[in-house]
């Protein structure tokens, strides 16, 4: 049984203004709303593993949807929102400081590692949800042998710590870079 993740295409969102805090969570639900630019061509090892998969997975969030449907032209495919990308806290001391959407995100994702979750679950929560969703890959992957996760990179990332504990092993370095396929291989 295989279990492939790939993290979902760049956002057809790409404003990279300084904003505030509050502006940020406009940015958020704007990026959220967008799909992802398309490619002249994708990863060749990529399409091989879709294309032989038993079933393809997105979350509900549009930009996995969206990856999925241009590596697949739509079929096989089955959304859940269990498989959705951790949402960053909300930031409410940030108004008068502008910064980049990149930093912004990593200021508030190190303090949701460490503890912030203002309107938004916690990194508990967020691992729980991941070991309960590495139980339904398994599942899947009991039934359909072999299985895509079209997902987000943080929440890939806890999905494979979590295939780890059961046994799951892969040759490969996780990735954050668009479009990238980590396959996992059960015990």
């Amino acid at each position: 049984m295989k279990i492939s993740f790939i993290r979902h295409g760049k956002s057809a969102w790409n404003e990279n203004e300084k904003i505030s805090s509050e502006q940020f969570r406009e940015w958020v639900s704007a990026y959220d709303e967008k799909g992802v630019q398309e490619e002249e061509e994708y990863p060749q090892s990529t399409v091989e593993i879709v294309a032989s998969s038993g079933i393809v997975l997105t979350s509900d969030l549009k930009r996995s949807q969206h990856s999925a449907n241009l590596l697949t032209r739509g079929s096989r495919l089955n959304s859940d929102s269990i498989f959705r990308e951790v949402e960053l806290p909300q930031c409410t001391f940030g108004q008068f400081i502008k910064c980049k959407p990149a930093v912004w995100l990593v200021i508030l994702r190190l303090l949701w590692l460490a503890g912030y979750s203002q309107s938004c679950e916690s990194y508990k929560q967020a691992r729980k949800r991941a070991k309960i969703g590495a139980e339904r890959l398994v599942q899947y992957a009991k039934n359909k042998e072999t299985v895509v996760l079209v997902g987000h990179g943080f929440f890939n990332r806890l999905l494979a710590k979590e295939l780890e504990k059961m046994g799951w092993v892969t040759y490969e370095k996780m990735s954050s870079k668009h479009w990238k396929c980590i396959t996992y291989e059960s015990p």
